[in-house]
């Protein structure tokens, strides 16, 4: 039995459950009510500011959660905002009619804020003007702490013994109003986070890996907004089947004609025209709209104007001069494919795999995934263009600058040392 298994099994750990330890673990109980029933939706700002001195005046740490629309609209802003604090209750804020929270972020300075894949939602709650000083992350505890499933209702339900009702978690949150079912929902996401968020503190101090978990959140918390991703086109679902560089261009100004209709409808791209249908256009180079319109993705369903504007795009492409068709793939700062190691550089590729050997065999004592032990890019990195000196601390300079965290440069830093000096083995 895992670390993990045992922390499920152990139902005193089950905060809010309170059954008497079994050998077997009682049947979960069905969470169907928020304990102060739903909420209101905070969508005017005296709600909001009524909202911010509640929360203000709790106390410990905030439960935070957000939903988006995904899939439904443009981007990734929020729709609605969950929180839970201790003295303030639970509050379900809608940043449609509140769309600054700057006030409310600033009230919870200081705080720890409690999240589930945090790296999913602070994007959009930046956004809003809400940025944590600290965090909990729960999805990234349980994976340090080696449960197998971490989703929220699994987590939930090992840990706490409550069966969490998912059933809305892909439903289109910018549906104004939210129907009733829809808000229970997204008020039991934050119910339980800070009873989660105290039970696997105390399973991570009890496997000795509480101090390597708030070294992540520090570095999730004080981690900068991404940088806009470069010729984001290339990412095109199929852009694979896609070789001659004509061709290229007409994925990209498809691309860029459907994400300019998206944005200005504030729709998901997907549904303005998808990626297989960019793919067959570009490797069929239609002549003309009628040509277009036999291709799969664009049917009789769509209307001849639509037609005619994916067939201009077509056009532009067809007419750029060939200095200013795209290269066919851009080559990826850092090592080549692990594939191709062993024919550009085999010592290279022999010490990648004991690396991978090490790091593989340390994960499964630890428990965890191998990713969070340390990233595969890393090691790919490290094992390609090893440090001059293979010396402790010149492996764990590089570790820490390809941004390895103080936990896992001790653990995997003389795993790497030992693999890099493959002539020695």
């Amino acid at each position: 039995m895992t670390d993990a298994q045992e922390t499920a099994a152990d139902t005193s750990l089950r905060t809010t459950g309170g059954a008497p330890p079994d050998d077997v673990a009682p049947a979960p109980i069905p969470l169907l009510e928020p304990r102060e029933g739903i909420p209101p939706v905070v969508a005017t700002e005296d709600a909001l500011a009524r909202v911010v001195a509640d929360f203000a005046a709790g106390t410990g740490p905030v439960a935070v959660d957000a939903e988006r629309a995904s899939g439904y609209r443009y981007g990734q802003r929020a729709y609605l905002v969950q929180l839970r604090r201790e003295g303030a209750g639970s509050a379900l804020i809608d940043p449609v009619g509140c769309p600054d929270l700057s006030g409310l972020g600033e009230a919870l300075t200081g705080t720890e804020w409690i999240l589930h894949a945090a790296t999913q939602d602070l994007p959009c709650l930046r956004d809003i003007g809400m940025t944590p000083t600290s965090l909990f992350d729960t999805e990234l505890a349980g994976r340090l702490a080696g449960f197998p499933r971490v989703g929220l209702g699994a987590i939930v339900e090992n840990v706490l013994g409550y069966a969490l009702e998912k059933g809305h978690s892909a439903v289109d949150w910018s549906t104004r109003p939210l129907p009733e079912p829809w808000l229970r929902y997204a008020a039991l996401d934050v119910e339980l986070l800070v009873d989660l968020r105290n039970a696997l503190e105390k399973e991570l101090d009890r496997q000795g890996k509480l101090g390597w978990a708030l070294e992540e959140f520090a570095a999730i918390a004080s981690a900068p907004p991404a940088p806009p991703r470069k010729d984001p086109w290339r990412r095109t679902s199929g852009m694979h089947k896609v070789r001659r560089r004509r061709q290229i261009a007409v994925v990209r100004e498809l691309w860029t004609a459907r994400d300019q209709v998206a944005q200005r409808r504030d729709i998901s791209p997907g549904k303005v025209l998808g990626d297989a249908a960019i793919i067959e256009a570009a490797l069929a180079l239609p002549v003309n709209v009628q040509a277009l319109t036999a291709l799969p993705g664009f049917g009789h369903r769509m209307g001849r104007r639509q037609l005619e504007q994916w067939q201009a795009a077509v056009d532009r492409a067809k007419a750029l001069p060939e200095i200013e068709l795209p290269q066919p793939g851009q080559h990826p700062a850092g090592p080549p494919p692990p594939r191709s190691w062993a024919d550009k550089d085999p010592a290279a590729a022999a010490r990648l795999s004991a690396a991978r050997a090490a790091v593989s065999e340390l994960a499964e004592r630890l428990h965890m995934p191998q990713e969070n032990l340390i990233t595969p890019d890393t090691v790919r990195r490290v094992c390609w263009e090893p440090p001059k000196a293979l010396t402790p601390d010149a492996v764990e300079a590089a570790l820490a600058g390809h941004g390895a965290r103080r936990w896992q440069i001790e653990q995997v830093g003389p795993l790497l040392l030992r693999a890099l000096d493959t002539d020695a083995a």
